[in-house]
């Protein structure tokens, strides 16, 4: 099926830094009749990314750690100041301290952590909260620690992170209601995968005490907004990324160990060659968006989502997942929870597989299914829109169009 109908190539309602961003990403403007709707998934590349990777490629293409020669000692180099350029990206306060440590993604930073640094932490009778109703990632690891120490003979309680059933962002006091003098570790996300909203960690450290480990899983927030670290409400033990959400290539990922609680971090094992072209990728990404300003993408990013929920609420057959009270431009903070970049709905009596394909036929890709949430039902599926710095008004604007001749 052909997508129909070009989409603008130029907003006027987008600002001059906003237009001069989006024709940095070579994949868009190649593609005027698509809506790139899906950077939740994965996020596009701009062209800082891609001459960075082409140029390391074409001239000092090595393996880092294993060679005393000009090409290797310049990868080994290159490795190791991405790591303390990912530091300063996320504003740590203490970098001789943290350390920083490339994974394939999110989903393998987050097991890396279960299995070499909190199944060695725990001890029997020893507690943790986990979030049932965010990404598996973020679920799944804990699980298998809790099962690993099993087969030890190391009893641990694995408890559910309590949710706020209006806001959908975690439930501070049932939190500090549920920590218990055993309690040794929180899993937490920054901003949800499917409901988009700012899940509120700064309240987390308040509610358990300044002795128990927080893990957090920020592959939608690292790229997307600011992150900082140095902000006493963000301490948290680490803040795990996917580099492919955050405009580096696939493949990349980052461990961010604050080394605070607990034992130093290290992985176990031996380690291989590492990502080196995602290494490099990494670091460009983040240059490309401490240039742009994580702070006017988050501006940007949330205005987008805004002017979609206001008008998609208004909708009849469309219900709008997560919190009811920020659906409209007006919505009053903090009581409503503010989505960043995120938008999942569902349409009353069109199953969310076959909208995704109706509005793919109409140049908009979105995804469309259970979007990975940990205990969701498949049939439970819902269209997802997620935003980024090259999309735009018009693209939200006609999307609202064809989703309203679907009524």
């Amino acid at each position: 099926m052909s997508p129909a109908g070009p989409l603008p190539s130029a907003d006027p309602e987008s600002p001059r830094w906003q237009q001069e961003a989006r024709e940095q990403f070579p994949i868009v403007t190649a593609h005027p009749e698509l809506a790139y709707l899906d950077s939740a998934a994965t996020s596009q590349k701009p062209r800082a990314v891609l001459e960075a990777v082409q140029t390391y490629l074409t001239t000092s293409n090595a393996n880092a750690g294993r060679g005393t020669y000009p090409w290797a000692n310049r990868t080994t180099e290159l490795v190791q100041s991405t790591r303390e350029r990912v530091k300063e990206f996320l504003h740590d306060p203490e970098p001789g301290r943290s350390g920083v440590h490339f994974t394939s993604g999110t989903t393998e930073g987050l097991r890396t952590v279960a299995r070499d640094w909190l199944v060695a932490y725990l001890t029997d009778g020893d507690e943790i909260l986990v979030p049932y109703a965010d990404h598996r990632a973020n679920l799944d690891p804990w699980i298998e620690a809790r099962q690993l120490l099993a087969e030890r003979g190391v009893e641990v309680r694995v408890l559910a992170l309590p949710y706020q059933a209006v806001s959908g962002d975690y439930d501070h006091l049932a939190l500090a209601q549920a920590v218990g003098p055993r309690t040794r570790f929180v899993a937490a996300t920054h901003v949800h995968h499917v409901y988009g909203g700012d899940m509120n960690v700064h309240r987390i450290r308040e509610a358990v005490g300044p002795d128990v480990a927080i893990c957090l899983d920020a592959a939608q927030s690292v790229g997307h907004l600011p992150v900082h670290l140095d902000d006493p409400s963000l301490d948290v033990d680490f803040v795990v990324f996917s580099g492919h959400k955050a405009m580096a290539l696939p493949g990349s990922g980052v461990i961010w160990a604050r080394n605070a609680r607990g034992p130093v971090f290290r992985p176990g094992g031996w380690q291989g060659t590492p990502n080196t072209v995602g290494i490099v990728s990494l670091r460009a990404a983040l240059d490309w968006l401490d240039t742009v300003g994580p702070e006017r993408v988050e501006h940007w990013t949330t205005m987008l989502t805004t002017r979609l929920t206001d008008r998609l609420g208004r909708l009849g057959p469309y219900e709008v997942l997560g919190c009811q009270l920020s659906l409209s431009a007006d919505s009053a903070l903090p009581a409503a929870q503010r989505r960043h970049g995120i938008v999942a709905f569902r349409h009353r009596d069109i199953p969310s597989d076959d909208l995704g394909f109706i509005l793919y036929s109409h140049g908009f890709m979105v995804r469309a299914d259970s979007l990975c949430q940990a205990g969701a039902d498949p049939r439970d599926a819902s269209v997802r829109v997620s935003l980024h710095v090259y999309n735009t008004v018009a693209e939200i604007d006609r999307l609202l169009t064809v989703l309203a001749s679907l009524t």
